[in-house]
């Protein structure tokens, strides 16, 4: 009773500030001079559809409507501006009235409207202020001939080549300024690609005659020569120095200075760098053409590395001669070499909770060649408070993790490959990973993982990661009593999977589309596919070995079982941008497993499992399917069911097949929230597991075409994104609101249990007495970063 009357009290206390909020919101506009107005609505007419909202723009930010929660936040936190919070109101300025009248003329007359004017009212009521734009366009103009006027013989030759691959300007085309400007930045553009180092957009004009009739134009385009000269010059690269300072960017001291090759001299103040590792990214080479795109993507490489600090444009000397050429200084700043970053999680959830810490070491430039070292600790545990535990407080399960990387800035290989570094810095990557996990009265278990990794950048588009060796070993030892309970209730298949120790060695592969875009709000699709193969290669070389055979019958090598399997999993995500900072995402996300040849089940690692925070956010991690699998029903007639239950749970929800589907619509709440943008979402998520094959002790779990959808468990919710540029704080709540633990209508817990969604009801105490614990619908999750 007592924490239904607090749960009331929050719902009361929400429902208050709400209603402060609104009583509140109305008020604020008393508090304005008599002669002040909150701007409330902008209306523009006579404009054309096409660039209705675009012209809205145009009217000045602080002439434009308040956020309303904004705006309250503003009034109610920030102080009267003393507090980074919400935005103040925006009240009528005749001046900047008349600046954004002028800047929407100027907008349609850029957009072909040469005639165009515009006039402006304002109607004030009740302290609320109407601004209303008249637009009288006129006719629209469009390009009728275009002609150029190049007096460079090379540079024109070099224009009239590449026009046809960049121009906007076509006969019968809007008259567009926008036009013109693209026109002009892509004539730059070429001039600098093709060396000339001194060219400026100012020796480019466009004279237009609008004299023929109302409705069409006449362009001519200039491209003049520089004062006194009769051509623009063409410039070749030189020699280059490239001078690495302190990490303080102060340059005392001695220093180590090589001559590298006849381009290259390399000052080290920093003694902590190989040249060739910053040569091999310096895409600018002696005798080439000066090309601003070399000296962009040298720039962009050497920051990738992630050594650096400070990577400014290289900058470029002429030589004191008339041989056009061009030596380049490249400075560059370290970052401090080592690094440890802390972080940390807390879970409550029924009455269980439990903490994560970690700790990562990074050392950035291993044997003075931008190699990263990183050192990684984990250690995770998990205390059972509820109703069903022994020993109040007592670890259910506890997990420790160390790993090791070395990341190599390029591909190594015994291949004479070329540098891949056109589009990124490649990497190579030696890892090795150790973790021990334990579960209360169950299991202790250890794996063991090394691996190489290569990736590189195809396109800006594409991304490739290949793990052409893999090497797995993991070892599980299961407490006796559990095991023999186990096999006494016939669950001898848990004991295999999770008891046995096996090893595998495998291939991986990942391919990403678009995961540049990911941070953009622009139309576009996301794919990311990878495929894992492991002990195809052991099992070709048992069977020509003719290794011994285990009890089970099942392959051996170095005395130990081997696994063989297929696991390919697809993240297909639809990003829409919905104009601002909305947008609306689906994401699909199917997988399967498939164990074959040595292997009957896949390895405990491999299998999928769904819930959490970037998943079915509903339920917890490891806590759904798989299908309609009832932990309640599983065990109920089991001898010593609840300890089986107790013991197997977060390790029996797993299947080979996987499907999970989410649509999150994202916009944006507060323009500065304590710093922060607070951005909003609303999501569906849906989706289970299942096993590849029928299993005899419970119905329901195999993926079949008559199962999925009694078996797809959905979860609805809303969340908040703290957006503070450097990274997303994220806070989820998700509710469950069809459960296919359960059968028919009752699946649709949310509808049918709706009232006891903040308190106990008949419901969750019959759940409570055949689970052992309560049923929670609603779960809260918090992350760093984005769902997906």
């Amino acid at each position: 009773m007592r924490a239904y009357n607090r749960t009331k009290g929050y719902r009361l206390t929400i429902l208050s500030i709400l209603l402060v909020f609104l009583i509140t919101g109305c008020s604020r506009i008393n508090r304005l001079t008599v002669n002040q107005a909150l701007v409330t609505k902008i209306t523009i007419k006579g404009v054309d559809k096409e660039f209705q909202e675009a012209a809205v723009n145009y009217v000045d930010k602080d002439q434009q409507p308040n956020n309303w929660f904004n705006l309250q936040l503003y009034y109610k936190f920030g102080k009267k501006g003393k507090r980074d919070i919400g935005e103040p109101p925006n009240i009528v300025d005749t001046g900047l009235v008349e600046f954004s009248r002028l800047q929407i003329q100027k907008f349609l007359r850029n957009k072909g409207y040469l005639k165009a004017t515009v006039t402006d009212s304002i109607k004030v009521k009740n302290k609320k202020a109407e601004l209303l734009f008249y637009a009288d366009e006129g006719p629209m103009f469009r390009f009728r001939e275009f002609k150029d006027s190049i007096a460079d013989k090379k540079v024109r030759a070099l224009f009239r080549q590449y026009r046809g691959t960049f121009t906007h300007i076509r006969p019968g085309g809007r008259y567009d300024t926008d036009s013109l400007a693209s026109d002009r930045d892509e004539i730059y553009l070429l001039m600098k690609r093709n060396g000339y180092y001194d060219f400026l957009r100012q020796y480019i004009t466009f004279n237009s005659d609008t004299t023929y009739d109302n409705k069409v134009a006449d362009v001519t385009m200039i491209i003049a020569n520089p004062p006194n000269k009769t051509s623009h010059p063409i410039y070749h690269i030189n020699n280059t120095v490239i001078t690495i300072s302190n990490t303080s960017g102060r340059n005392p001291g001695k220093t180590d200075t090589l001559q590298v090759d006849s381009q290259f001299r390399f000052v080290d103040y920093s003694h902590k760098f190989q040249p060739r590792i910053i040569t091999i990214y310096d895409f600018q080479k002696k005798g080439d053409l000066y090309n601003i795109d070399k000296q962009t993507l040298t720039t962009s490489r050497l920051a990738e590395l992630n050594v650096f600090r400070n990577v400014p444009n290289p900058t470029y000397e002429k030589l004191p001669d008339s041989t056009n050429r061009l030596n380049t200084k490249i400075d560059i700043v370290p970052l401090k070499q080592m690094s440890d970053r802390v972080e940390g999680e807390f879970l409550f959830n029924g009455g269980r909770y439990g903490f994560d810490i970690g700790n990562t070491f990074t050392d950035r430039n291993v044997f003075k060649t931008a190699t990263i070292l990183q050192v990684k600790l984990d250690y995770s545990t998990l205390f059972d408070n509820g109703r069903n535990a022994t020993v109040k407080g007592a670890v259910e399960n506890q997990e420790f993790k160390i790993g090791a990387s070395v990341t190599y800035p390029q591909i190594l290989s015994p291949f004479n490959l070329p540098i891949l570094g056109k589009y990124g810095v490649p990497h190579t990557t030696f890892s090795s990973n150790y973790s021990l996990f334990f579960q209360k009265g169950l299991v202790e278990r250890e794996s063991f993982v090394n691996s190489i990794t290569y990736d590189f950048t195809e396109t800006p588009d594409k991304v490739h990661t290949l793990t052409p060796i893999s090497i797995e070993f993991s070892k599980g030892i299961i407490d006796p009593k559990a095991r023999t309970e186990l096999i006494d209730s016939g669950y001898y298949s848990y004991v295999y999977l999770i008891g046995r120790t096996i090893f595998t060695s495998g291939t991986q592969y990942t391919y990403q589309l678009n995961a540049n875009k990911l941070n953009s709000y622009k139309n576009f699709l996301y794919f990311r596919g990878s495929l894992d193969m492991g002990g195809n290669t052991l099992s070709l070389l048992s069977n020509i070995l003719n290794t011994p055979r285990d009890t089970s019958g099942q392959r051996t090598m170095f005395g130990y079982t081997f696994a063989q399997y297929t696991k390919a999993e697809v993240d297909l995500r639809f990003y829409k941008g919905l104009g601002g900072d909305r947008q609306f995402i689906l994401r699909l996300n199917p997988g399967l497993g498939v164990p074959y040849g040595n292997s009957s089940q896949l390895i405990f690692e491999k299998n999928f499992y769904t819930g959490g925070a970037n998943d079915i956010r509903a339920w917890l991690p490891r806590t759904l399917g798989p299908g309609q699998f009832n932990r309640a029903i599983a065990y109920g007639d089991s001898p010593g069911g609840d300890t089986l239950r107790n013991r197997l749970k977060y390790l029996d929800q797993f299947g080979e097949v996987k499907f999970v589907a989410n649509a999150e619509f994202r916009y944006k709440l507060v323009d500065n929230f304590f710093g922060s943008i607070l951005k909003g979402a609303i999501f569906v998520d849906a989706g289970n597991v299942w096993r590849l094959h029928k299993q005899s002790q419970y119905p329901n779990e195999e993926f079949r075409l008559n199962n999925i959808l009694p078996s797809t468990a959905i979860g609805i919710g809303t969340g908040f994104r703290f957006d503070l540029s450097f990274f997303v704080f994220r806070l989820d709540a998700a509710l469950k609101f069809k459960d296919p633990q359960f059968t028919g209508s009752d699946q649709w817990v949310l509808i049918n249990h709706f009232d006891e969604l903040f308190h106990s009801g008949a419901f969750k105490n019959a759940y409570a007495i055949s689970n052992g614990e309560s049923y929670n619908f609603l779960q809260l999750n918090f992350g760093v970063g984005m769902p997906f």
